[in-house]
């Protein structure tokens, strides 16, 4: 059974001044749904964690919303998230790490085999640098936290394609031998 303190419903949502449109742009899905029991088969309910819930009322995008009386205010804050985003992904600098050839090779192997990768050893020459890349995309995920500051959808895919290209184009520099499968991967939209 769920804790219901440490949850709060929509109508508590409601209660402290959300309305409708901020709960779906600013919090997207609840944490968890289900059936109230005192209802019995009526509609779902969908709980947010009150900790979730506090942390974005704390936010500035969250006052202004409310100030400026819900979804209107919603979306102009979060647009203005989405920019503050993307300007940050743009200037903040992408370090890759760099290892020798031999390193690199060995851990592209070991990592593709705790992946699950069947047949890691007995790879081509373009696997391996398909395995080269996707362990180095793995070490960089730490950048994915920049994304962070985007609520529930607004411009996420825009802010994700942006960080891949980004990411791709800082290993094709570190690595030119493998600018053409991060170029491949780029082109084609992969994700990690």
């Amino acid at each position: 059974m769920t804790d219901r303190t440490t949850f709060v419903s929509l109508e508590g949502l409601r209660s402290r001044g959300w309305t409708d449109g901020m709960v779906r742009d600013l919090l997207g899905w609840p944490d968890v749904q289900g059936r109230d029991p005192r209802r019995g088969a009526g509609a779902p309910v969908r709980l947010y964690l009150l900790a979730r819930v506090e942390a974005v009322e704390r936010a500035r995008e969250f006052g202004g919303c409310a100030r400026a009386g819900g979804t209107a205010g919603v979306r102009v804050a979060a647009e203005r998230r989405r920019r503050a985003v993307l300007a940050t992904l743009r200037a903040e600098p992408i370090r890759v790490p760099i290892l020798p050839p031999a390193e690199l090779e060995r851990r592209a192997v070991r990592y593709r085999r705790e992946v699950g990768g069947a047949g890691a050893d007995d790879g081509a020459a373009g696997d391996l640098a398909r395995w080269q890349v996707g362990y180095l995309r793995s070490a960089l995920r730490s950048y994915d936290a920049l994304l962070d500051g985007l609520f529930a959808t607004s411009g996420r895919v825009e802010a994700e394609r942006l960080l891949r290209q980004r990411v791709d184009a800082a290993i094709a520099q570190a690595y030119p031998w493998l600018a053409g499968e991060c170029r491949r991967r780029t082109e084609g939209g992969r994700g990690r």
